[in-house]
Protein backbone atom coordinates (compact mmCIF):
# COMPACT_ATOMS: atom_id res chain seq x y z
CA UNK A 1 0.00 0.00 0.00
CA UNK A 2 2.93 2.38 0.47
CA UNK A 3 5.73 3.45 -1.75
CA UNK A 4 8.84 4.33 0.22
CA UNK A 5 10.00 7.64 -1.16
CA UNK A 6 12.68 9.20 1.04
CA UNK A 7 14.30 11.36 -1.61
CA UNK A 8 11.05 12.35 -3.25
CA UNK A 9 9.38 13.21 0.03
CA UNK A 10 12.40 15.22 1.10
CA UNK A 11 12.09 17.38 -1.97
CA UNK A 12 8.37 17.71 -1.38
CA UNK A 13 9.23 19.32 1.93
CA UNK A 14 11.94 21.41 0.31
CA UNK A 15 9.22 22.92 -1.85
CA UNK A 16 7.29 23.96 1.22
CA UNK A 17 10.33 25.18 3.12
CA UNK A 18 11.00 27.66 0.35
CA UNK A 19 8.82 30.72 0.74
CA UNK A 20 6.20 31.01 -1.97
CA UNK A 21 7.63 34.06 -3.69
CA UNK A 22 7.68 35.47 -7.20
CA UNK A 23 8.61 33.22 -10.08
CA UNK A 24 9.00 33.10 -13.85
CA UNK A 25 6.41 33.54 -16.51
CA UNK A 26 3.12 35.39 -16.72
CA UNK A 27 -0.04 34.82 -14.74
CA UNK A 28 -1.44 31.34 -15.10
CA UNK A 29 -4.37 30.30 -12.89
CA UNK A 30 -4.82 26.80 -11.52
CA UNK A 31 -7.23 24.59 -13.43
CA UNK A 32 -9.74 24.76 -10.56
CA UNK A 33 -9.95 26.61 -7.26
CA UNK A 34 -12.47 26.48 -4.48
CA UNK A 35 -14.81 29.45 -4.38
CA UNK A 36 -13.52 31.92 -1.81
CA UNK A 37 -10.35 29.88 -1.15
CA UNK A 38 -6.86 31.38 -1.35
CA UNK A 39 -5.15 31.07 -4.69
CA UNK A 40 -1.79 29.41 -4.81
CA UNK A 41 1.23 31.63 -4.98
CA UNK A 42 1.93 32.87 -8.50
CA UNK A 43 5.11 30.84 -8.86
CA UNK A 44 3.36 27.63 -7.89
CA UNK A 45 0.42 28.40 -10.18
CA UNK A 46 2.74 28.79 -13.15
CA UNK A 47 4.72 25.64 -12.37
CA UNK A 48 1.76 23.45 -11.52
CA UNK A 49 -0.10 24.70 -14.59
CA UNK A 50 2.78 23.69 -16.85
CA UNK A 51 3.00 20.27 -15.25
CA UNK A 52 -0.76 19.87 -15.58
CA UNK A 53 -0.29 20.41 -19.31
CA UNK A 54 2.28 17.58 -19.20
CA UNK A 55 -0.14 15.18 -17.55
CA UNK A 56 -0.37 15.93 -13.82
CA UNK A 57 -3.93 15.40 -12.61
CA UNK A 58 -4.81 15.87 -8.96
CA UNK A 59 -5.36 18.18 -6.02
CA UNK A 60 -3.05 20.20 -3.77
CA UNK A 61 -3.53 21.78 -0.33
CA UNK A 62 -0.99 23.83 1.62
CA UNK A 63 -1.69 25.05 5.16
CA UNK A 64 0.38 27.47 7.23
CA UNK A 65 -0.37 27.83 10.95
CA UNK A 66 -3.64 26.01 10.32
CA UNK A 67 -4.73 28.43 7.58
CA UNK A 68 -5.10 27.29 3.98
CA UNK A 69 -2.76 29.29 1.75
CA UNK A 70 -3.14 27.21 -1.40
CA UNK A 71 -6.06 25.05 -2.55
CA UNK A 72 -6.00 24.04 -6.19
CA UNK A 73 -6.71 21.14 -8.52
CA UNK A 74 -5.74 20.16 -12.06
CA UNK A 75 -6.81 17.72 -14.73
CA UNK A 76 -9.91 15.57 -14.83
CA UNK A 77 -11.50 13.56 -12.06
CA UNK A 78 -13.31 11.45 -14.67
CA UNK A 79 -12.14 11.26 -18.28
CA UNK A 80 -15.37 9.60 -19.37
CA UNK A 81 -17.48 12.63 -18.44
CA UNK A 82 -14.86 15.36 -18.51
CA UNK A 83 -15.58 16.22 -14.87
CA UNK A 84 -12.62 18.23 -13.54
CA UNK A 85 -10.68 17.76 -10.36
CA UNK A 86 -11.46 20.47 -7.80
CA UNK A 87 -10.34 21.10 -4.21
CA UNK A 88 -13.53 19.28 -3.16
CA UNK A 89 -12.57 16.11 -5.07
CA UNK A 90 -12.06 13.03 -2.90
CA UNK A 91 -9.01 10.77 -3.28
CA UNK A 92 -8.03 7.46 -1.74
CA UNK A 93 -5.09 8.05 0.59
CA UNK A 94 -3.85 4.44 0.63
CA UNK A 95 -1.26 3.76 3.31
CA UNK A 96 -1.51 7.28 4.69
CA UNK A 97 -4.35 5.54 6.56
CA UNK A 98 -1.68 4.11 8.86
CA UNK A 99 -1.20 7.57 10.39
CA UNK A 100 -4.89 7.49 11.39
CA UNK A 101 -4.61 3.98 12.83
CA UNK A 102 -1.61 5.10 14.88
CA UNK A 103 -3.64 8.08 16.14
CA UNK A 104 -6.43 5.70 17.22
CA UNK A 105 -3.90 3.68 19.23
CA UNK A 106 -2.68 6.81 21.01
CA UNK A 107 -6.23 7.92 21.72
CA UNK A 108 -6.75 4.64 23.61
CA UNK A 109 -3.43 5.10 25.40
CA UNK A 110 -4.60 8.54 26.55
CA UNK A 111 -7.82 6.97 27.80
CA UNK A 112 -5.76 4.58 29.91
CA UNK A 113 -7.15 1.54 28.14
CA UNK A 114 -3.99 0.50 26.32
CA UNK A 115 -0.21 0.63 26.84
CA UNK A 116 2.40 0.78 24.10
CA UNK A 117 4.29 -2.14 25.64
CA UNK A 118 1.23 -4.42 25.81
CA UNK A 119 1.72 -7.58 23.76
CA UNK A 120 -0.74 -8.31 20.98
CA UNK A 121 -1.44 -11.80 22.36
CA UNK A 122 -2.40 -10.38 25.76
CA UNK A 123 -5.06 -8.21 24.12
CA UNK A 124 -6.18 -10.85 21.63
CA UNK A 125 -5.86 -14.27 23.35
CA UNK A 126 -7.09 -15.99 20.19
CA UNK A 127 -4.06 -14.70 18.27
CA UNK A 128 -1.43 -17.38 17.77
CA UNK A 129 2.07 -17.56 16.35
CA UNK A 130 4.92 -15.11 16.59
CA UNK A 131 2.61 -12.13 16.07
CA UNK A 132 1.22 -12.64 19.57
CA UNK A 133 4.62 -11.73 21.05
CA UNK A 134 4.87 -8.35 19.28
CA UNK A 135 4.12 -5.26 21.35
CA UNK A 136 1.88 -2.41 20.26
CA UNK A 137 4.95 -0.17 20.02
CA UNK A 138 6.75 -2.67 17.78
CA UNK A 139 3.74 -2.97 15.48
CA UNK A 140 3.57 0.83 15.19
CA UNK A 141 7.25 0.97 14.17
CA UNK A 142 7.20 -2.09 11.85
CA UNK A 143 9.65 -3.90 14.13
CA UNK A 144 7.29 -6.73 15.12
CA UNK A 145 8.80 -9.17 12.62
CA UNK A 146 5.60 -9.85 10.66
CA UNK A 147 6.43 -10.95 7.13
CA UNK A 148 4.03 -11.47 4.25
CA UNK A 149 0.41 -10.70 3.57
CA UNK A 150 -2.57 -11.84 5.61
CA UNK A 151 -4.96 -11.56 2.64
CA UNK A 152 -4.92 -12.33 -1.07
CA UNK A 153 -5.82 -8.76 -2.04
CA UNK A 154 -7.18 -5.54 -0.61
CA UNK A 155 -10.57 -6.12 -2.19
CA UNK A 156 -11.08 -9.81 -1.56
CA UNK A 157 -13.49 -10.59 1.32
CA UNK A 158 -11.76 -11.33 4.61
CA UNK A 159 -13.62 -11.36 7.93
CA UNK A 160 -12.24 -10.63 11.37
CA UNK A 161 -11.66 -14.21 12.52
CA UNK A 162 -9.97 -15.14 9.24
CA UNK A 163 -7.71 -12.09 9.53
CA UNK A 164 -6.69 -13.01 13.09
CA UNK A 165 -5.94 -16.58 12.00
CA UNK A 166 -3.98 -15.46 8.93
CA UNK A 167 -1.87 -12.96 10.90
CA UNK A 168 -1.18 -15.57 13.55
CA UNK A 169 -0.01 -18.00 10.87
CA UNK A 170 2.55 -15.62 9.37
CA UNK A 171 6.13 -16.84 9.70
CA UNK A 172 8.29 -14.15 11.34
CA UNK A 173 11.24 -12.55 9.58
CA UNK A 174 12.91 -11.98 12.95
CA UNK A 175 12.10 -11.91 16.65
CA UNK A 176 10.01 -8.89 17.66
CA UNK A 177 12.21 -5.85 18.16
CA UNK A 178 15.24 -7.39 16.40
CA UNK A 179 14.81 -5.79 12.96
CA UNK A 180 12.61 -3.73 10.67
CA UNK A 181 10.18 -4.83 7.97
CA UNK A 182 7.32 -2.70 6.70
CA UNK A 183 4.11 -4.61 7.34
CA UNK A 184 0.53 -4.03 6.26
CA UNK A 185 -0.47 -7.01 8.41
CA UNK A 186 1.01 -5.28 11.45
CA UNK A 187 -1.30 -2.31 11.03
CA UNK A 188 -4.30 -4.56 10.47
CA UNK A 189 -3.36 -6.21 13.76
CA UNK A 190 -3.36 -2.74 15.34
CA UNK A 191 -6.87 -2.18 13.95
CA UNK A 192 -7.97 -5.46 15.54
CA UNK A 193 -6.48 -4.27 18.82
CA UNK A 194 -8.28 -0.91 18.56
CA UNK A 195 -11.55 -2.73 17.96
CA UNK A 196 -11.07 -5.06 20.93
CA UNK A 197 -9.93 -2.41 23.41
CA UNK A 198 -12.43 0.27 22.38
CA UNK A 199 -15.40 -2.09 22.39
CA UNK A 200 -16.50 -0.52 19.11
CA UNK A 201 -15.92 -1.57 15.52
CA UNK A 202 -12.63 -0.23 14.20
CA UNK A 203 -14.47 1.91 11.66
CA UNK A 204 -16.87 3.35 14.23
CA UNK A 205 -14.05 4.26 16.63
CA UNK A 206 -12.04 5.87 13.84
CA UNK A 207 -15.00 7.93 12.64
CA UNK A 208 -16.06 9.07 16.11
CA UNK A 209 -12.69 9.64 17.77
CA UNK A 210 -10.02 10.10 15.11
CA UNK A 211 -11.56 11.52 11.92
CA UNK A 212 -13.40 14.36 13.66
CA UNK A 213 -11.66 17.72 13.14
CA UNK A 214 -11.53 20.47 15.79
CA UNK A 215 -14.27 22.42 13.98
CA UNK A 216 -16.61 19.42 14.25
CA UNK A 217 -16.36 18.28 10.65
CA UNK A 218 -15.36 14.71 9.85
CA UNK A 219 -12.23 14.28 7.71
CA UNK A 220 -13.43 11.94 5.02
CA UNK A 221 -14.39 8.31 5.40
CA UNK A 222 -13.81 4.97 3.71
CA UNK A 223 -13.40 4.39 -0.02
CA UNK A 224 -15.28 1.09 0.31
CA UNK A 225 -18.09 0.45 2.77
CA UNK A 226 -19.37 2.55 5.68
CA UNK A 227 -18.97 5.20 6.88
CA UNK A 228 -18.43 6.18 3.27
CA UNK A 229 -16.49 9.26 2.26
CA UNK A 230 -18.76 12.04 1.02
CA UNK A 231 -18.10 14.14 -2.06
CA UNK A 232 -17.18 13.67 -5.72
CA UNK A 233 -14.59 10.97 -6.24
CA UNK A 234 -11.65 11.03 -8.60
CA UNK A 235 -11.52 8.09 -10.98
CA UNK A 236 -8.00 6.66 -10.93
CA UNK A 237 -6.03 5.16 -13.76
CA UNK A 238 -3.38 2.55 -13.12
CA UNK A 239 0.00 2.55 -14.81
CA UNK A 240 -1.13 -0.33 -17.02
CA UNK A 241 -3.87 1.90 -18.45
CA UNK A 242 -6.84 0.29 -16.69
CA UNK A 243 -9.39 2.23 -14.69
CA UNK A 244 -9.04 1.97 -10.91
CA UNK A 245 -11.64 0.85 -8.41
CA UNK A 246 -14.31 3.45 -7.72
CA UNK A 247 -16.18 1.61 -4.96
CA UNK A 248 -18.79 -1.09 -4.61
CA UNK A 249 -16.85 -3.81 -2.79
CA UNK A 250 -19.22 -5.36 -0.26
CA UNK A 251 -16.57 -6.53 2.22
CA UNK A 252 -15.76 -7.72 4.81
CA UNK A 253 -12.71 -5.47 4.69
CA UNK A 254 -10.11 -6.94 7.03
CA UNK A 255 -7.52 -7.38 4.28
CA UNK A 256 -7.11 -3.60 4.23
CA UNK A 257 -8.48 -2.40 7.61
CA UNK A 258 -5.92 -0.37 9.50
CA UNK A 259 -3.33 -0.37 6.72
CA UNK A 260 -5.37 1.42 4.02
CA UNK A 261 -8.90 2.21 2.95
CA UNK A 262 -9.49 5.84 3.95
CA UNK A 263 -10.32 8.63 1.49
CA UNK A 264 -10.76 12.40 1.75
CA UNK A 265 -10.04 15.76 0.15
CA UNK A 266 -6.52 17.14 0.35
CA UNK A 267 -7.77 20.09 2.41
CA UNK A 268 -9.17 17.69 5.01
CA UNK A 269 -5.97 15.64 5.02
CA UNK A 270 -3.87 18.76 5.56
CA UNK A 271 -6.23 20.07 8.24
CA UNK A 272 -6.20 16.72 10.05
CA UNK A 273 -2.39 16.62 9.95
CA UNK A 274 -2.14 20.10 11.47
CA UNK A 275 -4.63 19.13 14.20
CA UNK A 276 -2.73 15.93 14.98
CA UNK A 277 0.59 17.64 15.61
CA UNK A 278 -0.69 20.77 17.36
CA UNK A 279 -2.89 19.22 20.03
CA UNK A 280 -6.22 19.55 18.26
CA UNK A 281 -6.78 15.81 18.03
CA UNK A 282 -4.59 14.20 20.69
CA UNK A 283 -2.62 15.64 23.57
CA UNK A 284 0.60 17.44 22.75
CA UNK A 285 2.45 14.69 24.64
CA UNK A 286 1.04 12.05 22.29
CA UNK A 287 1.80 14.24 19.26
CA UNK A 288 5.38 14.59 20.50
CA UNK A 289 5.75 10.81 20.81
CA UNK A 290 4.30 10.25 17.34
CA UNK A 291 6.71 12.80 15.87
CA UNK A 292 9.75 11.57 17.78
CA UNK A 293 12.26 9.49 15.77
CA UNK A 294 11.69 5.82 16.56
CA UNK A 295 13.43 3.03 14.64
CA UNK A 296 16.51 4.33 12.79
CA UNK A 297 16.25 3.69 9.03
CA UNK A 298 19.54 5.37 8.13
CA UNK A 299 20.25 8.40 5.95
CA UNK A 300 18.68 10.74 8.48
CA UNK A 301 15.35 8.86 8.48
CA UNK A 302 13.51 7.17 11.32
CA UNK A 303 10.25 5.28 11.48
CA UNK A 304 7.68 6.83 13.81
CA UNK A 305 4.11 5.65 14.50
CA UNK A 306 2.44 6.05 11.09
CA UNK A 307 5.10 8.43 9.72
CA UNK A 308 8.74 8.73 8.68
CA UNK A 309 10.82 11.39 10.44
CA UNK A 310 13.64 13.18 8.62
CA UNK A 311 16.34 14.98 10.61
CA UNK A 312 17.76 18.41 9.83
CA UNK A 313 20.73 16.97 7.91
CA UNK A 314 18.78 17.04 4.63
CA UNK A 315 17.46 20.60 4.47
CA UNK A 316 18.34 22.15 7.81
CA UNK A 317 14.91 21.56 9.32
CA UNK A 318 13.30 18.35 10.60
CA UNK A 319 10.02 17.16 9.14
CA UNK A 320 7.70 14.16 8.95
CA UNK A 321 6.00 12.61 5.96
CA UNK A 322 4.03 9.62 4.78
CA UNK A 323 2.80 8.48 1.39
CA UNK A 324 0.46 5.89 -0.06
CA UNK A 325 -0.53 4.52 -3.42
CA UNK A 326 0.16 1.76 -5.86
CA UNK A 327 -3.05 -0.13 -5.14
CA UNK A 328 -6.11 -0.94 -7.23
CA UNK A 329 -7.69 2.52 -6.93
CA UNK A 330 -5.11 4.30 -9.08
CA UNK A 331 -4.38 7.22 -6.74
CA UNK A 332 -1.19 8.24 -4.97
CA UNK A 333 -1.06 10.61 -2.03
CA UNK A 334 1.66 12.25 0.03
CA UNK A 335 1.54 14.55 3.03
CA UNK A 336 4.35 16.32 4.88
CA UNK A 337 4.43 18.19 8.18
CA UNK A 338 7.15 20.79 8.97
CA UNK A 339 6.80 21.45 12.70
CA UNK A 340 9.17 24.43 12.84
CA UNK A 341 6.89 26.34 10.49
CA UNK A 342 3.55 24.69 11.32
CA UNK A 343 3.24 24.01 7.60
CA UNK A 344 1.48 21.08 5.88
CA UNK A 345 1.42 20.11 2.23
CA UNK A 346 -0.92 17.40 0.99
CA UNK A 347 -1.15 16.29 -2.61
CA UNK A 348 -2.85 13.47 -4.48
CA UNK A 349 -2.87 12.42 -8.13
CA UNK A 350 -5.26 10.15 -10.01
CA UNK A 351 -3.16 9.47 -13.11
CA UNK A 352 0.32 8.01 -13.51
CA UNK A 353 1.73 10.35 -16.18
CA UNK A 354 3.08 12.76 -13.56
CA UNK A 355 2.70 11.55 -10.01
CA UNK A 356 2.53 13.94 -7.10
CA UNK A 357 5.89 12.73 -5.82
CA UNK A 358 7.59 13.02 -9.20
CA UNK A 359 6.26 16.54 -9.74
CA UNK A 360 7.60 17.82 -6.44
CA UNK A 361 10.88 15.97 -6.82
CA UNK A 362 11.53 17.95 -10.01
CA UNK A 363 10.42 21.43 -8.93
CA UNK A 364 11.57 21.19 -5.31
CA UNK A 365 15.29 22.03 -5.71
CA UNK A 366 14.50 25.16 -7.72
CA UNK A 367 11.94 26.24 -5.14
CA UNK A 368 14.50 25.77 -2.40
CA UNK A 369 17.14 27.77 -4.29
CA UNK A 370 14.70 30.46 -5.42
CA UNK A 371 15.61 29.97 -9.07
CA UNK A 372 13.45 29.49 -12.19
CA UNK A 373 11.18 26.50 -11.85
CA UNK A 374 11.79 23.68 -14.34
CA UNK A 375 9.06 22.93 -16.83
CA UNK A 376 8.46 19.76 -18.83
CA UNK A 377 10.35 19.25 -22.06
CA UNK A 378 7.84 19.47 -24.91
CA UNK A 379 7.69 16.82 -27.59
CA UNK A 380 9.22 17.88 -30.89
CA UNK A 381 6.74 19.14 -33.44
CA UNK A 382 7.33 17.33 -36.67
CA UNK A 383 10.48 15.40 -37.33
CA UNK A 384 8.88 12.15 -36.31
CA UNK A 385 8.41 10.90 -39.84
CA UNK A 386 5.68 8.54 -40.91
CA UNK A 387 5.13 6.48 -37.80
CA UNK A 388 3.17 3.84 -39.69
CA UNK A 389 6.30 2.82 -41.58
CA UNK A 390 8.12 1.75 -38.42
CA UNK A 391 5.27 -0.06 -36.68
CA UNK A 392 5.90 -3.78 -36.23
CA UNK A 393 7.77 -6.42 -34.27
CA UNK A 394 11.57 -6.28 -33.97
CA UNK A 395 13.52 -9.36 -32.92
CA UNK A 396 16.74 -9.41 -30.93
CA UNK A 397 19.43 -11.93 -31.80
CA UNK A 398 19.20 -13.26 -28.27
CA UNK A 399 15.54 -14.25 -28.67
CA UNK A 400 13.44 -11.42 -27.25
CA UNK A 401 11.35 -8.93 -29.18
CA UNK A 402 10.29 -5.27 -29.11
CA UNK A 403 6.83 -4.52 -30.48
CA UNK A 404 6.24 -1.00 -31.80
CA UNK A 405 2.78 0.58 -32.18
CA UNK A 406 1.51 4.14 -32.51
CA UNK A 407 -0.01 5.98 -29.54
CA UNK A 408 -1.42 9.55 -29.66
CA UNK A 409 1.17 10.82 -32.10
CA UNK A 410 3.99 8.89 -30.47
CA UNK A 411 5.22 5.33 -30.21
CA UNK A 412 4.53 2.62 -27.65
CA UNK A 413 7.19 -0.07 -27.38
CA UNK A 414 6.57 -3.25 -25.38
CA UNK A 415 9.31 -5.69 -24.42
CA UNK A 416 9.01 -9.48 -24.45
CA UNK A 417 11.84 -11.55 -22.98
CA UNK A 418 14.53 -10.74 -20.40
CA UNK A 419 16.93 -9.41 -23.04
CA UNK A 420 14.33 -7.02 -24.49
CA UNK A 421 13.29 -5.83 -21.03
CA UNK A 422 16.94 -5.20 -20.10
CA UNK A 423 17.43 -3.19 -23.29
CA UNK A 424 14.35 -1.01 -22.82
CA UNK A 425 14.50 -0.62 -19.03
CA UNK A 426 18.09 -0.16 -17.88
CA UNK A 427 18.26 0.88 -14.20
CA UNK A 428 18.89 4.59 -13.68
CA UNK A 429 21.52 3.68 -11.11
CA UNK A 430 23.16 0.35 -11.99
CA UNK A 431 24.73 0.20 -8.52
CA UNK A 432 21.41 0.54 -6.68
CA UNK A 433 19.39 -2.45 -5.61
CA UNK A 434 19.98 -6.11 -6.22
CA UNK A 435 17.88 -7.16 -9.21
CA UNK A 436 19.46 -10.62 -9.43
CA UNK A 437 18.72 -11.26 -5.76
CA UNK A 438 15.17 -10.03 -6.32
CA UNK A 439 14.74 -12.45 -9.22
CA UNK A 440 15.93 -15.32 -7.04
CA UNK A 441 13.52 -14.42 -4.25
CA UNK A 442 10.59 -14.26 -6.68
CA UNK A 443 11.47 -17.63 -8.18
CA UNK A 444 11.81 -19.12 -4.69
CA UNK A 445 8.40 -17.70 -3.78
CA UNK A 446 6.73 -19.23 -6.82
CA UNK A 447 8.51 -22.53 -6.27
CA UNK A 448 6.61 -22.74 -2.97
CA UNK A 449 9.72 -22.70 -0.80
CA UNK A 450 8.07 -20.49 1.81
CA UNK A 451 4.72 -20.46 3.56
CA UNK A 452 3.68 -17.38 1.58
CA UNK A 453 4.93 -19.01 -1.61
CA UNK A 454 2.78 -22.08 -1.05
CA UNK A 455 -0.21 -19.84 -0.40
CA UNK A 456 0.52 -17.89 -3.58
CA UNK A 457 0.86 -21.05 -5.66
CA UNK A 458 -2.49 -22.27 -4.36
CA UNK A 459 -4.08 -18.95 -5.29
CA UNK A 460 -2.59 -19.05 -8.79
CA UNK A 461 -3.71 -22.63 -9.39
CA UNK A 462 -7.23 -21.79 -8.24
CA UNK A 463 -7.33 -18.99 -10.81
CA UNK A 464 -5.44 -20.47 -13.77
CA UNK A 465 -5.07 -24.22 -13.31
CA UNK A 466 -2.15 -26.49 -12.39
CA UNK A 467 1.08 -24.52 -12.20
CA UNK A 468 4.06 -25.83 -14.17
CA UNK A 469 7.27 -24.08 -15.11
CA UNK A 470 7.99 -20.51 -13.99
CA UNK A 471 10.30 -18.66 -16.39
CA UNK A 472 11.93 -15.27 -15.69
CA UNK A 473 10.74 -12.63 -18.16
CA UNK A 474 12.81 -9.61 -17.12
CA UNK A 475 13.20 -7.14 -14.28
CA UNK A 476 12.19 -3.48 -14.20
CA UNK A 477 13.52 -1.11 -11.57
CA UNK A 478 11.94 2.30 -11.02
CA UNK A 479 9.68 4.39 -8.85
CA UNK A 480 11.17 2.91 -5.69
CA UNK A 481 10.09 -0.59 -6.70
CA UNK A 482 11.67 -3.63 -8.35
CA UNK A 483 9.34 -5.76 -10.47
CA UNK A 484 10.38 -9.18 -11.66
CA UNK A 485 8.26 -10.40 -14.57
CA UNK A 486 7.66 -14.12 -14.90
CA UNK A 487 5.88 -16.37 -17.38
CA UNK A 488 3.79 -18.99 -15.63
CA UNK A 489 2.89 -22.22 -17.37
CA UNK A 490 -0.58 -22.59 -15.90
CA UNK A 491 -3.19 -24.99 -17.20
CA UNK A 492 -2.95 -24.96 -20.97
CA UNK A 493 -1.65 -21.43 -21.53
CA UNK A 494 1.21 -19.17 -20.46
CA UNK A 495 0.36 -16.34 -18.05
CA UNK A 496 2.55 -13.25 -17.63
CA UNK A 497 2.75 -11.59 -14.23
CA UNK A 498 5.09 -9.53 -12.07
CA UNK A 499 6.06 -9.59 -8.40
CA UNK A 500 7.77 -7.15 -6.06
CA UNK A 501 9.06 -8.79 -2.88
CA UNK A 502 11.01 -7.64 0.18
CA UNK A 503 14.39 -8.94 1.30
CA UNK A 504 12.70 -11.75 3.23
CA UNK A 505 10.69 -12.82 0.18
CA UNK A 506 7.37 -11.39 1.33
CA UNK A 507 5.09 -10.05 -1.40
CA UNK A 508 4.89 -6.25 -1.44
CA UNK A 509 2.98 -5.95 -4.72
CA UNK A 510 2.00 -8.18 -7.63
CA UNK A 511 -0.11 -8.24 -10.78
CA UNK A 512 -1.19 -11.50 -12.43
CA UNK A 513 -2.07 -11.53 -15.23
CA UNK A 514 -0.44 -8.42 -16.64
CA UNK A 515 0.75 -7.12 -19.96
CA UNK A 516 4.35 -6.87 -21.13
CA UNK A 517 6.24 -3.84 -19.80
CA UNK A 518 6.07 -0.93 -22.19
CA UNK A 519 7.25 2.66 -22.71
CA UNK A 520 5.74 5.50 -24.71
CA UNK A 521 8.13 7.59 -26.82
CA UNK A 522 7.86 10.99 -28.53
CA UNK A 523 9.97 12.50 -31.30
CA UNK A 524 13.01 14.43 -30.09
CA UNK A 525 13.46 16.31 -33.37
CA UNK A 526 16.64 14.64 -34.62
CA UNK A 527 15.22 11.47 -36.08
CA UNK A 528 15.25 9.92 -32.64
CA UNK A 529 12.62 9.23 -29.99
CA UNK A 530 12.83 9.76 -26.24
CA UNK A 531 10.56 8.46 -23.47
CA UNK A 532 7.41 10.52 -22.88
CA UNK A 533 8.53 11.10 -19.31
CA UNK A 534 8.04 14.76 -18.31
CA UNK A 535 9.47 14.33 -14.81
CA UNK A 536 12.54 12.43 -16.06
CA UNK A 537 12.13 9.57 -13.60
CA UNK A 538 12.07 6.69 -16.07
CA UNK A 539 14.71 4.82 -18.09
CA UNK A 540 17.34 6.85 -19.91
CA UNK A 541 17.05 5.41 -23.39
CA UNK A 542 16.44 6.65 -26.91
CA UNK A 543 15.24 4.99 -30.11
CA UNK A 544 16.19 5.31 -33.75
CA UNK A 545 15.23 3.33 -36.85
CA UNK A 546 17.54 2.46 -39.74
CA UNK A 547 17.53 -0.19 -42.46
CA UNK A 548 14.71 -2.23 -40.90
CA UNK A 549 16.47 -2.08 -37.54
CA UNK A 550 15.37 -0.64 -34.22
CA UNK A 551 18.31 0.76 -32.24
CA UNK A 552 17.89 1.22 -28.49
CA UNK A 553 20.64 3.51 -27.14
CA UNK A 554 21.59 3.58 -23.47
CA UNK A 555 24.50 4.96 -21.47
CA UNK A 556 26.22 1.56 -21.61
CA UNK A 557 25.74 0.91 -25.32
CA UNK A 558 23.22 0.16 -28.06
CA UNK A 559 21.00 -2.85 -28.64
CA UNK A 560 19.74 -3.58 -32.14
CA UNK A 561 16.68 -5.54 -33.17
CA UNK A 562 15.69 -6.45 -36.76
CA UNK A 563 12.17 -6.09 -38.03
CA UNK A 564 10.39 -9.41 -38.42
CA UNK A 565 8.95 -10.55 -41.72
Amino acid sequence: MRKTLPAITAVLVAATLAACGAGPGGPRPPRATESGAPRCDHRLEVAFGAWADAGFSGSIAILENGRATCLAAYGTADDATGRPNTPQTVFSIGSVTKAFTAAAVFALVEEGRLALDDRAGKILPELGGAAAKATVRQLLLHTGGLNGSHGHGDYEPLDRDAAVAAIGALKPAFKPGRGYLYSNAGYTLLALIVEKVSGRSFRAYLAERVLRLPDGRVAGGFWEGEPAVMGPRAVGRLDNGTIGRSGGFAGPYWAVEGNGGLAMTMRDLATWTHALFTGGLLSRESAEIIGRPGHDLGDGRSETPGWVAFDRSLFGEPFLSTAGGGGDVGHNTAVAWIPGQERVVAISANKPEVSAEDLLRVVGPALLAGGPLPTPTAAARGGGGDLATIVGSYELKTGGSLDVSTSDGGLTVSATGPDAVAALFPPRDPTAGDSRGHDERVLALLAGKTQEGRKERASLEAAFGPLGAVTPAGTVTGGGQVRTYVTLTAGTRPVLGWYSVNEQGGIEAAEVPTKAPELTFVASGDGRYRPDDPAGTGPRVSLSFRDRQLLVSRADGTTSARRAG
